[in-house]
């Protein structure tokens, strides 16, 4: 049974799905840009056999607030916020593209708050060429003002972002979309290898990893979220460069 939420962070609403037994260890889900909690409903019921899941909506999207303010180290305070409300001292993390950088900010900046830390298919923070933002006809189900902060964010990051993967302490396995995906796989390769003792699992099925494989996802992620602390996974671990 899914528990619909919302939790209050310095004056904005934020709408949250939590499912799974109560005393299960807590598992955060950030979705990407332009999406929503729903977007885990594949997956997010497996993964509640185990962990008690909260699947949060970000600002700007669907169910929380659209206050109109946007930066991604903003949504980076209201998940902490949010911890912070629902009483969850140290939870894992699992974030898809845009969601995947809010997660990876938080443990940079929280590190003993992040347990496990997954990373689905997420740029390197590095400068890239910027496109063009179109917005699509009708009604979104997500604020479009969000859309050009965030990615002139990603466009432009800052370079502590890159600087300060080091500081992450969370175990990490970075799962890769593959050359079917429009994020640079060298740089999710890279990613991995920044973050101390990350790993990196590469399922080719493009960017939208969780609903394209939805078994392979949750029996991996599932997995690295059981393990033991001193039990070496089978996963490959990113050369260093």
């Amino acid at each position: 049974m899914v528990d619909y939420r919302t939790v209050d962070v310095a004056g904005t609403r934020l709408a949250c799905q939590v499912s799974g037994p109560p005393h299960g260890p807590p598992l955060v889900l950030l979705h990407a840009m332009g999406e929503d909690a729903g977007t885990w409903d594949v997956v997010a019921p497996v993964l509640a056999r185990r962990s008690r899941v909260y699947a949060i909506d970000l600002r700007g999207h669907a169910r929380s607030d659209w206050p109109g303010t946007y930066s991604l180290d903003l949504m980076k305070d209201d998940v902490l916020g949010s911890l912070d409300v629902l009483g969850l001292r140290r939870v894992d993390l699992v974030g898809h593209s845009m969601g995947g950088i809010v997660a990876y900010l938080l443990a940079e900046d929280r590190p003993r708050r992040v347990g496990r830390l997954v990373l689905e298919d997420v740029p390197l923070p590095r400068p890239r060429e910027p496109s063009a933002s179109v917005r699509p006809e009708g009604e979104l189900s997500f604020d479009w003002e969000l859309v050009r902060a965030i990615r002139r964010q990603i466009d432009r990051p800052d370079p502590r972002w890159l600087e300060r993967l080091g500081l992450i302490t969370a175990r990490t396995l970075v799962v890769a979309g593959g050359p079917g995906s429009h994020v640079p796989q060298d740089g999710v390769a890279e990613l991995a290898r920044r973050i101390p003792g990350g790993r990196l699992l590469n399922l080719p099925v493009g960017h939208q990893i969780h609903r394209a494989a939805p078994e392979a996802f949750t029996r991996a992620v599932g997995t690295f979220l059981s393990e033991e602390d001193e039990v070496m996974p089978s996963y490959s671990r990113a050369p260093r460069a």
